[in-house]
């Protein structure tokens, strides 16, 4: 698995369509900031530093447009309007080049007076949150909240519609997709370094300079730079999975311009790159064991009717058939052992997506068709039918790989650490150990480290929690509300990731609340 970017491939809540659900996962493991943003608290943690509240003269000119809104070109975009801004390359240097950014909105519908904007991002690093906007967020959040708030998003930079960042073709995609995660003999593992040293050259041919300046922490600029341009005097945002650590970002970075803030699945940035992906190994494995509960009350679970460790035993050894010969799946394609761990990650999301897993797993194990999790693999790497792959993991790692040093830099450490992953996950833990060597190969260094976000001053910032989230822990949450200063805590006891507008009356008054009323839950709310 690539380092901090999971996202669920099935829904929960039947007003969220799949694509939603789908980006509002995507994140995975590990962010950070640049260390030239930071300070020393008393005990020497590092501190994301607030920035001056003053425009600087050389950000003026960037701070100065407004968008020229036109109409959404597509089918079924007539109600969204689209615009450019501008934004500097390197924000220390602004008169070094420019990129462009995409943004969208819904205008409010009302009745009730406007609010302002209400900003959106579903995480991953990589996930388009004009996709996101288009396709759930201006039609499926509460009428009242849609009513009282312009509703936009802005592609982060390296990101879909903000000059994307694109590694390689769908056909040398698909060979690093199928590649062995799980490297028995050394020839092997060259061949996984290798894939990943050819996936980072891939990108630095296509972004140049660009790729050294996608980090979080210039993303949350640019963020500030969009508030502006939309004429609003504080930033209200509501980012799933990786989009909290984007938006805590911001409030880091801007704390007199925090607005409203909701933080759902939130990540902790005081963690390192090896922490994260162990923790969040750990958390797929929860998901997994409470699947496999689930499954073994059934007739027709394909993994046995025996106890949790009895269904990971069969699916390990299920994986050890494919990495010793791979399903046929059509269209002269084939089920891996790298493939099938993530078409049965990306169902692990969320309990929706657990009769689908099965019938899947069923397909495979039971009649060696490789179809079905092949294809909940392809969602969970975005490849259409065509073999073209949108630039989510491209953006995933390029930002990544900027914004934290690797967690492991030699094969020789990832082999040292394989046991501790083992032991979070018998199932994944190998796979996810390996995978989380793909920083080591990259071609520009991290720009930052692990540190805290406290946000002194800012207004009341919301952050949630699910309990067996896979992708952020629910630990990742505690962590970030302990951090932040004004932060509330909101806990949902449940399964899968993210909680808002996924079923929860709770949660879902609670934010709606603190959306319209300024009210923020009380703290330690549970759901």
């Amino acid at each position: 698995m690539e380092n901090r970017r999971p996202r669920p491939p099935v829904r929960r809540s039947p007003r969220r369509p799949l694509t939603a659900v789908l980006l509002a996962a995507a994140v995975a493991l590990v962010p950070a900031c640049s260390t030239e943003s930071t300070t020393a608290d008393a005990a020497g943690d590092k501190v994301l530093a607030a920035l001056p509240k003053a425009v600087p003269e050389a950000l003026a000119p960037f701070y100065g447009q407004r968008p020229a809104w036109r109409t959404c070109e597509g089918v079924g975009k007539e109600e969204f309007e689209c615009a450019r801004l501008k934004a500097p390359l390197d924000y220390d240097n602004p008169t070094a080049g420019a990129l462009d950014l995409a943004l969208s909105r819904k205008k409010a519908t009302g009745p009730g007076s406007r609010l302002g904007s209400l900003l959106v991002n579903p995480g991953g690093p990589g996930g388009s949150a004009i996709g996101y906007l288009q396709s759930y967020a201006a039609l499926g959040y509460p009428a009242p909240v849609r009513a009282r708030y312009d509703m936009v998003a802005v592609d982060p930079r390296g990101v879909a519609d903000s000059e994307p960042v694109t590694c390689l073709d769908g056909p040398a995609m698909d060979a690093h997709t199928a590649t062995d995660t799980t490297p028995d003999t050394p020839a092997e593992r060259q061949a996984l370094v290798s894939a990943f040293q050819k996936y980072g050259k891939g990108c630095q041919a296509d972004a140049g300079k660009t790729l050294g300046h996608v980090s979080t922490v210039e993303s949350a600029r640019d963020l500030d730079l969009a508030r502006s341009a939309l004429g609003d005097e504080k930033l209200t945002y509501v980012g799933a999975s990786y989009g909290t650590f984007l938006g805590a970002t911001y409030a880091g970075l801007y704390p007199h311009r925090v607005g409203r803030l909701v933080l759902d699945g939130a990540m902790d940035p005081t963690l390192d790159a090896r922490r994260l992906n162990l923790e969040q190994t750990a958390g797929f494995d929860t998901a997994f064991t409470a699947f496999a509960k689930d499954c073994a009350q059934r007739k027709d679970c394909p993994l046995g009717a025996g106890d949790p460790q009895d269904a990971g035993r069969n699916l390990t050894a299920f994986f050890d058939k494919l990495d010793a010969a791979p399903l046929p799946a059509g269209q002269g394609r084939a089920l891996t052992e790298s493939l099938a761990t993530m078409g049965v990650v990306a169902a692990l999301y969320d309990e929706g997506g657990w009769p689908q897993l099965r019938t899947a797993l069923t397909s495979a194990v039971k009649n060696r068709d490789g179809n079905a999790l092949l294809a909940l693999s392809d969602i969970y790497y975005e490849r259409d039918a065509d073999g073209g792959y949108q630039n989510l993991m491209s953006a995933n790692a390029a930002v990544n790989c900027l914004d934290l040093p690797p967690a492991f830099a030699t094969p020789e450490e990832v082999e040292a650490a394989l046991p501790e992953f083992r032991k979070a996950s018998p199932v994944f833990g190998e796979g996810f150990a390996w995978a989380s060597l793909n920083c080591a190969q990259w071609p520009t260094p991290a720009t930052s480290g692990p540190h805290r976000i406290e946000a002194n001053g800012a207004a009341p910032i919301v952050v949630v929690g699910t309990t067996r989230d896979p992708a952020t822990p629910y630990r990742w949450a505690r962590g970030l509300a302990s951090q932040l200063d004004s932060a509330t805590l909101l806990t949902y006891d449940g399964d899968g990731h993210t909680a808002f507008g996924r079923g929860s009356d709770c949660i879902d008054t609670a934010i709606n609340t603190y959306l319209l009323e300024g009210t923020p839950p009380d703290d330690n709310t549970r759901c």
